[in-house]
């Protein structure tokens, strides 16, 4: 009996890690909380849904680098201006070309400008990373999380760069 205890803990663990290990990766199942902020962004996969809710992708071009894809970053500047983070309201959403050219949803990002004294934010018990500067001259020192939420990253679910994605 003790020995299918210990055989079943031991089981359970390997099988907890490996859950854990997919949703970290970007495959498998997202813990809860993850979850329901996919389902709150969903409607996002439309463009023009996002658009109407106050993103904007005109002009920002597709972000690449050795590491990986980001993609276009649709940015709703009344989310940006607005220090908090609410997590089912993320103030930048990323998309890439799909195979017929039009634009789908990866994943979003949560940003918030940079405040002297000001410590890195949370978003559902994370941290966001930096402060950093700004990626271009008009960007502010600011703090950061990217979340892969509707396309896989083997780099990992909270990774900056997605090289399973390309511009």
């Amino acid at each position: 009996m003790r020995r299918t205890f210990i055989a079943a803990l031991a089981l359970a663990a390997i099988v907890g890690t490996l859950v854990i290990g997919a949703a970290a990766a970007g495959g498998g199942p997202l813990p809860a909380q993850w979850r329901e902020v996919r389902a709150a962004v969903a409607r996002y996969h439309s463009v023009a849904q996002a658009e109407r809710a106050g993103y904007s992708v005109e002009g920002a071009p597709c972000v690449e680098s050795p590491l990986g894809t980001m993609g276009f970053h649709a940015v709703n500047q009344a989310l940006i201006a607005d220090p908090a983070i609410d997590p089912l309201r993320p103030e930048i959403l990323l998309y890439a070309p799909g195979r017929n050219g039009q634009l789908k949803l990866v994943g979003i990002e949560y940003f918030q400008v940079y405040a002297e004294g000001s410590v890195a934010p949370l978003v559902l018990g994370r941290s966001l990373d930096g402060p950093m500067p700004g990626h271009n001259p008009v960007m502010p020192v600011h703090y950061d999380l990217h979340v892969w939420l509707a396309e896989g990253n083997p780099s990992g679910l909270f990774a900056p760069f997605n090289p399973a994605l390309s511009c």
